[in-house]
């Protein structure tokens, strides 16, 4: 039994390797295909040796793979009809690559038609292996047009209390942050997230959710983990779940983990009620937080001397001219920095200063970027007083502020921004008596006061102090 589970743990570790071994055939093997095209050249005939080798490595790449894939698919991780596909094409590259040697060697003259076909085969056992790993859409799906995942959010809910529970609310976080290792194609530890069946189901090591009981349940304990933690889950490399999502998900557990009721059919305690309303806040009409009119490019020697200093500048996306910019390269934040801006002021919409010891003095320049609809303030050394420059920013729409000394008397100085949205105010000066007078003066703009908190489990650490003795 001994030999057997070591030969098992072996053989696991071999196909953990064909991540890293199976890019290694694709280089080798295209690189040889490259060279023998340019070596039927008569200036590029010294590339004939150059084939020969590469064609040798890439084969031994290839069959390394092979080997590897095929242990790693006996994990059961993955959808086998795909495996199959994928593994019967990598076996097929790997042959026609070994031939593709032997013709190469013995100068055949048939070894440039073999290279020729093995290119494609390449190319389509590449793809059918990301499709293993990040879904058959992989190629296509950075062109959707769905807001919602493109943003990782969950869509607009109407009424959040007529909305299935299941459908509406739970399926999207499972789909934005678990779907990429536990669905149809791949099922990471046995585990499928995309159907209730398979939910209830679990995975190898049994259930993952208890019904009515979250804190047994294991898809819980594993969120709750460190991050760095190996157990948990997401994985630390892999889009994590917002405060928020794992609140909800923890009360669908709790309340039992249906998949037909309403979110008014189930007991909704009160910290539950005000997130579960934030899911229909942005059903109304939303103004977008980049211009819609068109703008001219920056002045590309501009932009070189924001890059010189380190300042980032990209654009907010495809298609426009509108850029973003952040210091998180700059180690301290000058009024000349800012002077550098002003030369981009009609294509930056979105600044990012956070973490950086700016003071009140830079606001007074950064409120002259009179076109900026984002603005991360959060961590910097501002107060009230530099609050006070950002009334000229008329088209404002999002302000973060988290971690600041900024008090309610400095957020009211905002009042008359028009397009206001959000404010974010978590580790703020703003103490519990003033949230609803800030919430009377700003009924449409969302206060998101952060401190979320979750359940303490029965198996995380406490630290335990002894009674004094007595003398």
């Amino acid at each position: 039994m001994i030999i057997v589970a070591l030969l098992l743990s072996i053989s696991e570790v071999i196909g953990n390797f064909h991540p890293v071994l199976v890019h290694l055939p694709i280089g080798i093997l295209l690189l040889a295909g490259l060279f023998q095209l340019l070596s039927l050249k008569p200036q590029f005939s010294s590339l004939h040796a150059a084939t020969g080798i590469a064609l040798f490595w890439g084969m031994i790449s290839a069959i390394a793979s092979c080997i590897s894939g095929y242990l790693l698919s006996q994990s059961g991780d993955y959808d086998e009809e795909l495996v199959n596909t994928h593994k019967w094409f990598g076996i097929s590259t790997a042959f026609i690559s070994l031939i593709a040697y032997l013709f190469n060697r013995w100068e055949n003259v048939f070894a440039k038609w073999v290279i020729l076909v093995m290119i494609p085969s390449i190319i389509v056992t590449g793809h059918l292996g990301g499709s293993l790993t990040h879904g058959s859409d992989y190629l296509t799906k950075g062109f959707s047009n769905n807001e919602a995942s493109t943003a990782g959010e969950m869509k607009p809910i109407a009424d959040v209390q007529e909305a299935n529970v299941y459908a509406d609310i739970i399926q999207p976080i499972f789909e934005n942050k678990c779907y990429t290792c536990h669905n149809k194609r791949k099922r990471k530890g046995g585990l499928r997230l995309d159907e209730p069946s398979f939910i209830l189901k679990g995975g190898k090591d049994g259930e993952v959710i208890k019904p009515g009981n979250a804190v047994e349940s294991d898809m819980i304990k594993r969120i709750l983990l460190p991050r760095n933690d190996e157990d948990h889950m997401p994985p630390k490399e892999k889009p994590q779940l917002r405060e928020n999502e794992i609140e909800i998900l923890h009360w669908w557990v709790s309340t039992g983990a249906t998949f037909d009721k309403k979110t008014k059919e189930l007991e909704q305690p009160e910290k539950i009620k005000p997130i579960l309303l934030s899911l229909q806040k942005e059903v109304k009409k939303v103004m977008p937080d980049v211009p819609q009119a068109p703008v001219a490019e920056a002045d590309e020697k501009a932009i070189r001397k924001l890059q010189e200093r380190g300042i980032v500048v990209l654009p907010v996306g495809q298609n426009t001219n509108y850029l973003k910019a952040n210091f998180v390269t700059v180690d301290s934040v000058t009024i000349d920095d800012i002077a550098l801006l002003l030369e981009i002021k009609k294509q930056l919409v979105w600044l990012d200063l956070s973490g950086n010891e700016i003071s009140d003095t830079i606001l007074t320049y950064v409120s002259r970027l009179t076109n900026l609809t984002r603005l991360q303030l959060d961590h910097t050394l501002i107060t009230d007083k530099g609050i006070a420059s950002l009334e000229s920013l008329v088209d404002l729409q999002y302000l973060n502020l988290v971690g600041t000394i900024i008090t309610a008397k400095g957020i009211l100085q905002l009042k008359s921004l028009p397009r206001l949205q959000a404010i974010y105010l978590y580790k703020t000066f703003i103490n519990s008596a003033e949230w609803q007078m800030l919430k009377d003066n700003f009924p449409k703009v969302t206060l998101d006061t952060g401190g979320y908190s979750v359940p303490i489990l029965e198996t995380d650490t406490t630290v335990v102090t002894l009674p004094a003795k007595k003398n």
